[in-house]
């Protein structure tokens, strides 16, 4: 018995250096950074009818590229709102610190165009999660999240899909009920991402240039952060549709397509940084808007 104790004891002495001459599965190589730049054909133009742009007072001006495949009941609200210059003369009236800046008639009162939808369904939910790139861990509200072809960042809970509140995201300001969102208060996060919102408010849109000059507007310190006063607010010139522009005025935008190996590379190296920085891992807001003026 003795033996068999000293033989096991010797064997299990060894084992550590036994482990140490088995081969071990090598790291996978982080791409270059040459793999991650976008080729020219990764580009793809934005249809002009899904431009909005909304001119300031302050001389400022907003870019928000819709969602029509998305929301295409509460868009087509928005784009006959705009082409019945609805917005004009309205403002952004709610700025809250850390959470969101609303915009459009602040009484609530102001009567739509006839044409409008009065009480779309509620679009919280795009059907499949059809993501071109999936990010490679889940996060506290989804089991998975990605990124569509055109660059669009979705997640879902393995039955539904749906658009994420990030950080420039537009949604639809609604009251209690599902339905009441006409699309004609909108809203979007101005501090940290709001996915606590995913699957209560349409999402309609991102904004894709300006972002600044709502971010940094005056904080209310009123209820909601609703402005006290009329003179608080930001004014609204007007609002369009680049295709209801004159064509040489209307500015052309493009995204960079994610479903190529250049993305993926980009998506890889954003995943797992190199050091000294230790996180790993992304969250689908951690990824910015890849769209550009078209040169």
């Amino acid at each position: 018995m003795a033996k068999t104790l000293l033989v096991l004891a010797a064997t299990l002495a060894a084992a550590p250096l036994a482990a140490q001459n088995v081969p071990q599965a090598a790291a996978p190589a982080r791409p270059s950074a040459a793999a991650a730049e976008p080729a020219p054909e990764d580009w793809r133009d934005i249809p002009d009818d899904e431009i909005l742009l909304i001119q300031l007072k302050n001389g400022r001006q907003v870019a928000i590229r819709l969602a029509a495949r998305f929301a295409p009941a509460h868009v087509n609200n928005i784009r006959k709102l705009a082409a019945a210059r609805w917005w004009d003369g309205e403002s952004v009236y709610r700025v809250q610190e850390n959470w969101v800046a609303q915009w459009g008639d602040p009484t609530e009162k102001k009567p739509l165009p006839p044409e409008i939808l009065a009480r779309p369904a509620a679009e919280f939910e795009i059907g499949a999660f059809t993501a071109a790139q999936r990010l490679s861990r889940p996060d506290s509200y989804a089991s998975a999240t990605g990124i569509t072809a055109d660059g669009w960042p979705i997640a879902t809970d393995g039955t539904s899909a749906w658009l994420t509140h990030c950080y420039g995201m537009v949604g639809v300001a609604r009251d209690q009920l599902p339905d009441t969102g006409t699309g004609s208060e909108l809203f979007t996060p101005i501090g940290q991402s709001a996915r606590r919102l995913d699957r209560n408010y349409t999402v309609v849109g991102r904004i894709i240039e300006g972002m600044q000059y709502l971010s940094a507007l005056p904080r209310s310190d009123a209820a909601m952060g609703v402005y006290a006063t009329e003179g608080e607010r930001t004014g609204i010139v007007w609002v369009r549709l680049a295709s209801q522009l004159p064509a040489d005025e209307r500015p052309h935008f493009q995204v960079r397509a994610t479903d190529n190996p250049r993305y993926a590379a980009m998506l890889a190296l954003r995943e797992n940084p190199a050091p000294p920085t230790v996180a790993t891992g992304l969250n689908v807001c951690d990824l910015p808007a890849a769209v550009r003026r078209r040169p």
